[in-house]
């Protein structure tokens, strides 16, 4: 009886020992779940430079899952009847710097693409913070929030110009069925 009982001690303790606990967790495979609730078809609503706006977000992995395209369309119109904006954005992880990348192109204008448009960010908790590095007196602080609660983001966007910060965008991410 004794031994019988040692015995299912010690199977007890190797099935224990071998679960994953969370302080354990893959980053690569916790980085990818926080992305995958953002994958869908989104209404982004509120204030964008001050004023009200309405946007759609479709969000769908490409490239084999190595980064979640963000397709951004306001409804808000320009003078030519286009959408008066339109951006691209790329998320990735960097495996090896235990960080989320993040690519953003948008139609404000045609200069974006230099070192400085790749912003990284460590997630926190249901928050990834990037940080795009526009000059050594400029950045712009874009943090995605996911409400677990009510199946949402909160976008904030923020520009930090020599030690001033400016807000510029608080916008909700609604998923659409």
């Amino acid at each position: 009886m004794r031994l019988v009982r040692a015995i299912f001690c010690l199977l007890i303790c190797i099935v224990f020992c071998s679960l994953p606990s969370p302080a354990r967790q893959d980053p690569t495979a916790a980085a990818a779940e926080l992305l995958d609730r953002l994958a869908g078809n989104w209404l982004l609503e509120g204030t964008i430079a001050a004023r009200q706006t309405t946007h759609d977000v479709q969000a769908t992995w490409v490239l084999n899952r190595e980064y979640l395209q963000l397709h951004e369309i306001s409804r808000e119109k320009n003078a030519k009847g286009g959408a008066a904006y339109e951006a691209i954005v790329y998320i990735g992880w960097d495996s090896k710097a235990q960080q989320y990348t993040c690519l953003w192109l948008d139609s404000t204008s045609g200069d974006a693409l230099s070192t400085e448009v790749i912003a990284r960010a460590t997630q926190a908790g249901d928050s990834i913070p990037f940080i795009f590095r526009i000059s050594p007196a400029n950045q712009i602080h874009t943090t995605f929030s996911y409400d677990k609660k009510k199946d949402s983001w909160q976008w904030l966007i923020d520009n930090l110009e020599n030690s001033q910060i400016h807000h510029f965008a608080n916008v909700t991410l609604k998923r659409v069925m």
